[in-house]
C-alpha cells in the first residue's frame, strides 16, 4: 500500500503522523511511504531520519495525497485539505467529528473513509488510541492550569502548591478517567489540593487507592459541583462521551459563583467543550476572559510537546496502521472489531451513530 504522512498544518501543531520508527516498520512489511517534506521537524524528526529508513520525500500536501492510498495524520483535515481527499482514500487520523459539521459535511461529499483513533474502542471500552494523547493532555492541563493562575497571566496570583505557612490551590478535576487521573496526579505532585469529580464509584473507588492523599473524590452532579466552585482555584474539564458531543458542565451562571481569576482548563475542548462558555483557542493565542474567569480552550494541547506526544503517538496507531495497510481496511475492521468502531464516515455515508445523531444525519451501519 502507499502511506502518506503529511505536514499537519493546524495552528501551531507540530506534531507528525508516524516517526521514522514507523516508517521504517512500514517499509519492512513492503509498503511505500511518502512524507512531506519537512513534515517531521516540528517534532525533531528532520527529513533525512526518514530517508534513511527508505521513505520518499514529497514537496508539497498536494503530492502527498495524490500519491496515497492511507493518510496518516494526527489531527482532522482542515479547510485546505478537504478537496484533497479522494473517494475511498482511508483517512486515519482524530477527527472529533461531533463538533465539527463543516469537516463532517467535507468528508462526506469528498466520499473518503474515515478513520478516527479517538473512537477506535477495544471490547471493555478502553480507548487504546486516544490514551497516549490524554495522558499528556491531562498532565499539561495541570501544569497550564498552574501557569495562568499568575496575576500576570490573568489568574488570581496564587502558586499552586503554597509555600510552608500559605495554603496551596484547589483544582478540581471533572472526569475521572485517563485525562482526569493525569490531571489529578500532575497537580496533586505540584503540591495541590486536589478534588475528582466523576458518576463512576468504581473509577472513584481505584484512584482514591492509587493517588496520593492529596487527592479526594467527589461524586459528580450539579450540586455538588456548584459547591465546589466558590473556594476552587482551577477547574480541569476532562468528561468524554466516546465519538459524541461533551455535556455542559459548567454552565454560564455558574461562572458567578466563582472568583475572579478562577482558571477553567477545558480539555474536552476538541469534542465541542465541557463549559458552556468554551470556544476553541489555539497555542498562539490561548486564554481569554468571560466574566471575570479565565478560559484555557486549545484544542490541541499536546501539540505543544511534539517530540513526546509523537513518539507516544506511534507507539500506539502503529500495530493498527499496519494491519490496515497490510490487509485492506475492509479485511483490517473485519478482523478486528476495536479497528471497525474507528470507522465514522465510509464513502459519503455516515457508520457511526453518536455523528448521525449530533447533526441529524442519515445512519447507516456497516455490515
Amino acid at each position: 500500500m502507499k502511506v502518506g504522512i503529511p505536514r499537519e498544518i493546524k495552528n501551531n501543531e507540530n506534531r507528525v503522523g508516524m516517526t521514522p520508527m514507523g516508517v521504517a516498520e512500514m517499509v519492512r512489511h513492503g509498503h511505500e511511504v511518502f512524507v512531506q517534506h519537512t513534515a517531521g521537524e516540528g517534532s525533531g524528526f528532520p527529513d533525512d531520519d526518514y530517508r534513511r529508513v527508505g521513505a520518499t520525500i514529497l514537496p508539497a500536501i498536494e503530492d502527498v495525497y495524490a500519491e496515497a492510498d492511507m493518510i496518516v495524520k494526527v489531527k482532522e483535515p482542515i479547510e485546505p485539505e478537504y478537496p484533497l481527499v479522494r473517494r475511498g482514500q482511508l483517512v486515519f487520523t482524530y477527527f472529533h467529528f461531533a463538533c465539527e459539521r463543516e469537516l463532517t459535511d467535507a468528508m462526506i461529499r469528498q466520499g473518503g473513509v474515515c478513520l478516527a483513533y479517538e473512537t477506535v474502542q477495544l471490547d471493555n471500552g478502553a480507548l487504546p488510541l486516544l490514551i497516549p494523547m490524554s495522558e499528556v493532555a491531562g498532565r499539561m492541563a495541570a501544569i497550564n492550569g498552574a501557569y495562568y493562575l499568575q496575576k500576570t497571566k490573568g489568574g488570581k496570583g496564587k502558586l499552586i502548591g503554597g509555600v510552608p505557612g500559605v495554603l496551596p490551590a484547589r483544582v478540581l478535576v471533572l472526569g475521572a478517567g485517563t485525562v482526569g487521573e493525569a490531571a489529578a496526579l500532575r497537580a496533586s505532585g505540584m503540591g495541590a489540593e486536589v478534588t475528582v469529580a466523576d458518576i463512576s464509584l468504581p473509577r472513584l473507588k481505584h484512584l482514591a487507592e492509587v493517588l496520593p492523599a492529596n487527592v479526594h473524590t467527589l461524586y459528580s452532579s450539579e450540586q455538588n459541583i456548584r459547591a465546589q466552585l466558590p473556594t476552587v482555584d482551577i477547574v480541569i474539564g476532562s468528561v468524554l462521551v466516546p465519538g459524541d458531543k461533551a455535556p455542559y458542565l459548567i454552565t454560564r451562571d455558574m461562572l458567578k459563583l466563582m472568583e475572579p481569576g478562577t482558571v477553567l482548563v477545558d480539555v474536552a475542548i476538541d469534542q465541542g467543550g465541557c463549559f458552556e462558555t468554551s470556544h476553541p483557542t489555539t497555542h498562539s493565542d490561548p486564554v481569554y476572559e468571560v466574566d471575570g474567569i479565565l478560559h484555557y480552550a486549545v484544542a490541541n494541547i499536546p501539540g505543544a510537546v511534539p517530540y513526546t506526544s509523537t513518539l507516544a503517538l506511534t507507539n500506539a496507531t502503529l500495530r493498527y496502521a499496519l494491519a490496515l495497510a497490510d490487509k485492506g481496511w475492509q479485511r483490517a475492521c473485519q478482523d478486528d472489531p476495536a479497528l471497525a468502531r474507528g470507522l465514522n464516515i465510509v464513502e459519503g455515508r455516515v457508520v457511526y451513530k453518536a455523528v448521525a445523531d449530533v447533526f441529524g444525519l442519515p445512519y447507516e451501519p456497516l455490515k
